[in-house]
């Protein structure tokens, strides 16, 4: 408590030089006279002021100062209502983002336009795109159902991001990093300048690694970015491609409540086990292994002063697999036949398996808009096409005794999928004061998955079509006191990831169902040249909402279950105030109430088997990994060539599952950071910049992520006896990063 009147206390005003640092004007010297040309490509997919929705921007100085060495998620986490977590621990590798509650497949990405989240799982593995950050122009948050955009629905935010300019200028630029576990990150960005007045080419190399904070939680990443772009009176065309290469060491499964005191950093993958039970070493190639290209061809045309085209192509290739040690294995689970030794007939025994992916993703989308003093409306849509392998080999049997045929897969099955959407918007003034919004939105899917599952004899033949209607409406009215109120109604609908097919049918939740979402924001923004703030109420009431049960599969992927009825309500405030030159003040705040409403729960039984007959009524419940209150601060502090920053988390306690039990829930946490910067004028250099940030100051022993595995026994009576074994995600201690860019 104390923690949270401290952050009250010594907060009221912020938001983070991220957001209304957003606001910082970008200066003539750092891109082409056309960049609004480069701005229209997608704004058809942004908010502006008059939006009626909830959005925070982030601009290039806003990423940049933050873009040491972790990954994006961890850079997007001082806006409103943001939790992150890292498996590793200290932000490098296998990372995800929450947003009002909601997980990463219900987030919808995009770049340029064009949807990153995969087809599939619905989610964007950022440890796929290496310091992508470094190559990203501006980025913008909206919370909520937002705008109607490509790719997966949008239940919890949309983040678009939008890559670099071009640069007007001939520029080198080197940065690197260094810090606590080994990690390392160094990165070459380079532009020719405009070439014959209308060719540019940009580009980006990068690498970054890390051994982690928790055992064995390494990282290895590669990563690239390059941009060939034509600017003419009014064209612009850009051909990129980016992408890269990860190897990371699993760290998918938690700890124990007792292993966060006595091994803390503990990590369980990769354990080899004796016939006891006994742990007798790590498998050395525990590692999940994958390589991402993507390409991107975007076209903005300038048809007359009023219409504007844009267009895109795009396709991602991507290829890898994860090897894993199993132990005491079903043989005939994996299309092998038990064997004789010593005279015994050996069922089970230990095995090394690898599981591959390979996929195809490819599309178009396009928007035209229309533009004057007192409208702006755009037509656009897409059609996206997925397909993508899933097979898996055994490479090693521990004293096996047949033939082992890699070539041979023990499961094997393809997922393809048809996306396409059509759209039409239109926001303009009907009064001096006041705007209205329309965005209407089709959308239809057909997704197909055929072949053997995991289970070497679960044959899977799913052909499912969704045709989904999303209409949003609202309106913004600007005060004779220079603020803005907006309101607005959105429906969202979602449907299932391949995940909730393939885990298995839960009990009472046979068949995964689409989701709905009705979303009502009511909001307030002001806008002054020292001081900004926003308010803003929401609710999202959700039919046969997808929640996370507080039990994983066998990747460390939750498993989720459909929820009749649910919500999620609250308030969103930010602020920034310029106090005075020196002195730099932000602030945002998120107050939410997340309920499941008359809650029915299967767990697992004394045998940890799924008690199928024996339902166990909640009622209203929390929603699992939604904390109620999540607060972030900022100071600044800019001295001539010094600037420093204190960045500030607190993260209210969250459920791990649905019972609302203090015994499977993770602990509220305050973290802080410093970051100090310090710019060295050297002749023949445009700039020097040298600088440290010391993660978690205080050393706080916090948790981020977690599942809980509930089970429960009921004796002769009929009492319930509850059994708890929750899992948790350790976040390090007290580290750093050292740091140094150069500028030619």
């Amino acid at each position: 408590m104390k923690k949270i009147l401290l952050m009250a206390g010594c907060l009221f005003s912020s938001a983070s030089c991220l957001f209304v640092g957003s606001a910082y004007a970008q200066t003539p010297n750092d891109s082409l006279p056309v960049t609004t040309l480069g701005e229209a490509q997608v704004v058809s997919t942004r908010a502006r002021t008059t939006t009626p929705v909830a959005f925070t921007n982030l601009k290039k100085d806003d990423i940049a100062r933050l873009n040491y060495g972790q990954d994006l998620p961890f850079i997007l986490s001082l806006t409103p209502g943001v939790v992150t977590t890292s498996d590793a621990g200290n932000g490098i590798g296998y990372t995800s983002i929450r947003v009002r509650g909601t997980d990463g497949t219900r987030i919808n990405i995009t770049n340029n336009g064009i949807p990153l989240n995969d087809a599939e799982s619905h989610t964007l593995y950022f440890v796929d795109l290496p310091d992508f950050a470094s190559s990203v122009q501006d980025i913008q948050i909206q919370r909520g159902a937002g705008t109607s955009t490509n790719g997966a629905a949008a239940f919890g935010a949309s983040i678009n991001m939008r890559t670099d300019n071009f640069a007007r200028q001939p520029f080198v630029e080197l940065s690197a990093s260094y810090g606590s576990f080994n990690s390392q990150k160094e990165t070459l960005r380079f532009g020719t300048g405009l070439l014959a007045d209308h060719w540019s080419l940009d580009g980006r190399l990068s690498h970054i690694g890390s051994d982690g904070y928790r055992d064995r939680a390494s990282t290895a990443m590669d990563g690239y970015f390059l941009q060939l772009g034509y600017v003419g009176k009014s064209s612009l065309i850009r051909l990129l491609t980016f992408g890269g290469k990860e190897t990371t060491y699993h760290a998918w499964d938690g700890i124990s409540r007792d292993e966060l005191t006595t091994r803390r950093r503990y990590n369980p993958n990769g354990e080899i086990q004796d016939e006891a039970g006994n742990v007798s070493g790590f498998y050395r190639d525990q590692n999940d292994v994958f390589r991402q290209n993507h390409y991107q061809l975007l076209l903005t045309q300038i048809l007359s002063p009023r219409w504007t085209l844009n267009a895109a192509l795009h396709y991602t290739y991507g290829k890898g697999w994860y090897e894993e040690y199993k132990n005491n294995r079903t043989l005939t689970s994996y299309a092998l036949q038990p064997f004789e030794l010593d005279g015994n007939t050996i069922k089970n025994s230990d095995l090394v398996r690898r599981k591959y992916n390979r996929g195809n993703f490819g599309g178009g989308t396009f928007s035209l808009n229309y533009h004057r003093a007192n409208l702006d409306a755009s037509i656009g849509g897409a059609f996206n096409y997925f397909d993508n392998d899933h097979y898996g080999e055994v490479l090693w049997v521990k004293n096996y005794l047949g033939n082992l045929q890699p070539t041979s897969p023990f499961y094997n099955n393809t997922g393809r999928k048809n996306d396409a959407n059509l759209y039409a918007r239109a926001e303009g003034k009907v009064l001096p004061r006041l705007s209205v919004y329309a965005d209407l939105q089709y959308r239809h899917i057909h997704y197909v998955i055929a072949g053997t599952n995991d289970d070497a004899y679960n044959v899977m033949n799913i052909h499912e079509t969704f045709d989904f209607f999303n209409p949003k409406v609202g309106a913004t009215y600007a005060l004779h006191t220079g603020g803005k109120l907006f309101a607005s109604w959105s429906v969202a609908h979602k449907e299932p990831s391949r995940n909730n097919y393939t885990d298995g049918f839960l009990p009472g939740n046979p068949v995964p169902r689409a989701e709905r979402l009705n979303d009502f924001e009511l909001g307030y923004r002001y806008q002054h040249a020292r001081f900004t703030a926003s308010a803003n109420l929401y609710l999202m009431d959700y039919r046969d909402q997808l929640v996370n049960t507080g039990k994983i599969n066998e990747i460390g992927e939750p498993l989720v279950e459909n929820v009749h009825d649910s919500y999620r309500m609250g308030l969103e405030v930010e602020a920034a105030w310029q106090v005075c030159n020196l002195l730099r003040w932000d602030f945002n705040a998120a107050w939410s109430k997340n309920r499941i409403k008359n809650y029915t729960a299967y767990l697992y039984d004394a045998d940890g088997s799924w008690a199928t007959t024996d339902p166990i009524h909640i009622g209203t419940t929390p929603i699992a990994l939604s904390p109620s209150l999540v607060l972030n601060n900022i100071f600044t502090l800019t001295w001539k060539a010094l600037s420093a920053s204190l960045q500030s988390q607190y993260v209210s306690r969250q459920y791990l599952d649905n019972l609302g039990m203090r015994e499977s829930s993770l602990d509220g946490y305050f973290v802080s950071h410093l970051n100090v910067n310090y710019n060295i004028r050297v002749r023949g250099l445009k700039e020097l910049v040298v600088g440290a940030t010391v993660y978690n100051l205080f050393n706080a022993k916090y948790e981020t992520n977690g599942y809980a595995m509930t089970s429960y026994t009921r004796d002769l009576s009929g009492t319930l006896t509850f059994h708890h074994d929750p899992r948790f995600y350790p976040m390090a201690g007290t580290n750093f990063l050292l740091h140094t860019t150069l500028k030619f």
